[in-house]
């Protein structure tokens, strides 16, 4: 009888730790509509047209941490570009009037907690495609956080928490350039 009560002690912890396995779920990456800014609009509108170009990025391993991929974030930073009217159009290659190319420094992500605040750093560098000039150029910060509100399951409140992040960095980022006299 002794030998059941040792043996029970373990299965009911190891019955705990796969259910919140389970809870915890499977990570999945920033999507281009969580991190699409959709209520901005840029003070100025230039009459120019831009391309993109994203680096840093990561993609996304089922059990790692959720993550920014360079293809996503060009596809929100395009759209974002595109809803605010900061240029005319964004065009593919170095076709366009400008370029514009962010670089993902840094991701600060938790690793659990009831809200989970991520920290985003990236490089802004826009340039003159005829001369090559930098024109513009900043490290922009940014953060948000996710709570239990927003999503119990943690690697869910996690990729919110990234879109957060880079949904106000791109917000920023065209800000700033919303401000510069083309």
């Amino acid at each position: 009888m002794k030998f059941l009560h040792h043996i029970r002690k373990p299965f009911h912890i190891i019955s705990i730790l796969g259910a919140l396995a389970i809870l915890d779920g499977c990570a999945t990456g920033a999507t281009l509509e969580g991190m699409t800014t959709t209520d901005y609009v840029a003070p100025t509108k230039h009459a120019k047209s831009v391309s993109v170009k994203v680096g840093g990025g990561q993609q996304t391993s089922a059990l790692g941490k959720s993550q920014i991929s360079d293809e996503d974030f060009t596809a929100a930073l395009v759209a974002s570009i595109s809803k605010s009217k900061a240029f005319s159009t964004v065009v593919q290659g170095k076709a366009g009037d400008y370029e514009l190319s962010v670089g993902i420094l840094g991701m600060d992500q938790p690793s659990f907690g009831a809200s989970f605040t991520v920290k985003m750093e990236a490089g802004w560098t826009l340039k003159n495609s005829a001369t090559g000039a930098v024109v513009w150029q900043k490290v922009i910060k940014s953060e948000h956080t996710a709570t239990m509100g927003d999503a119990m399951v943690g690697a869910t409140r996690l990729r919110m928490a990234n879109e957060g992040a880079a949904r106000n960095n791109i917000k920023q980022g065209l800000a700033e350039i919303s401000r510069l006299s083309l």
